[in-house]
């Protein structure tokens, strides 16, 4: 199964003070056992499609239920395989 890489910006963002909105977009994925690292510029996670793909759902709804004015996200599909060279 590929591994799905997700960058998301919760917007608006108070460095040292990220608001309600931004812990409920990151309780979005640690509630379903994604960790998550947040950095400076966004907020990444990596797991499976399906969780990736519930997590996801769930932070969109509750970050603007809470007060999120903007979403920015970036998803990545990272195969688990490499394809079989040619002529082997």
């Amino acid at each position: 199964m590929d591994t799905v890489h997700i960058e998301f910006f919760v917007e608006p963002f108070n460095e040292g003070s990220p608001g309600p909105h931004v812990e409920a977009a990151v309780a979005a994925f640690s509630d379903l056992g994604l960790e998550t690292e947040v950095g400076p510029f966004a907020t990444s996670a990596s797991g499976d499609s399906e969780r990736i793909a519930q997590a996801t759902a769930v932070m969109v709804r509750e970050a603007l239920m809470a007060g999120a004015t903007r979403i920015a996200l970036r998803l990545e599909r990272r195969p688990d395989t490499q394809p079989a060279s040619a002529g082997t």
